[in-house]
């Protein structure tokens, strides 16, 4: 991921950041799923304060372009609605998991084990 900040621009930082990563979101080169920089990663690599990747995190997540998962990370979101034979496999999932008595929690936890990271 390539993103450069003008400090002599008029633009504030948090602004220029977070129109560089919706642009990347926009065109496909940071694809669905992929994870971002921790906000002190994304700060120390960019020369920038926490606070100002922090408001640009924020707001791409107001947008309703990334997610943040407390610990587990920033990713950016899916735009995709999936398909009812995608929908149809999930349901049959949640109820083969369910007869095996397993919680939502430990059905989800199977599902992240077997997601690349």
């Amino acid at each position: 991921m390539s993103i450069a900040i003008d400090t002599a621009s008029s633009v504030p930082p948090y602004e220029q950041l977070r129109a560089q990563i919706a642009a990347m979101v926009a065109s496909g080169s940071l694809a669905a799923g992929t994870r971002l920089a921790t906000v002190r990663q994304m700060a120390a690599d960019l020369g920038l304060a926490p606070n100002t990747v922090a408001r640009a995190y924020r707001e791409l997540e107001a947008d309703g372009l990334i997610d943040t998962h407390g610990r587990r990370g920033t990713f950016v979101r899916s735009t995709r609605t999936p398909s009812p034979d995608l929908r149809a496999l999930v349901a049959d999932y949640v109820s083969a998991a369910r007869a095996l008595g397993l919680t939502c929690p430990e059905a989800l936890a199977l599902v992240q084990e077997e997601w690349p990271s």
